[in-house]
């Protein structure tokens, strides 16, 4: 049977390895990061000025939990809400390379690295892919590798 809600969107047989999506760019500002970390990070750092000054990080940071999110947005609006998606299947080697800062402008690149059907439910494929993130002076900020659950077009095809 066909979902009508995913009908016109790329399914598991339209990825190929070694695809790679540009994920565009975010601008984080003061305002954005002070808003995350009182939400959800309340470290000093991410808080206060000064004490962010006085820090190992030199100045008012993002959390990494919040360039993760920024990332994971940039990688929805890119690909992941053109694609029959049913979710993330969770991550590894999250790595947060250099601070952002305020003013930074992020964006980078996810490239498809795996691709497989699975054995146990057919109607579904996995897809592997590694972030690459940077920020305007092309230096990384965050490199992690996410396992995202597709649907297959066609589930009784081999595996």
């Amino acid at each position: 049977m066909t979902n009508t809600v995913t009908a016109d969107r790329r399914h598991f047989e339209d990825l190929a390895v070694g695809e790679v999506i540009a994920l565009g760019h975010t601008k984080v500002t003061r305002e954005m990061i002070i808003g995350f970390a009182k939400q959800f990070d309340p470290f000093p750092f991410h808080l206060d000025e000064a004490a962010a000054k006085a820090s190992l990080l030199g100045g008012l940071a993002s959390s990494g939990w919040q360039t993760g999110a920024l990332s994971l947005r940039m990688l929805v609006d890119s690909f992941l809400g053109t694609v029959a998606s049913a979710g993330g299947l969770g991550f590894r080697n999250l790595k947060w390379k250099n601070p952002v800062m305020v003013n930074d402008t992020i964006g980078g690149t996810v490239t498809i690295v795996e691709l497989r059907r699975s054995e146990s439910h057919p109607q579904w494929g996995i897809v592997t892919l590694d972030f690459d993130v940077r920020n305007q002076k092309d230096a990384p900020v965050l490199t992690m590798r996410l396992a995202n659950l597709v649907e297959t077009r066609n589930p009784g095809a081999q595996a």
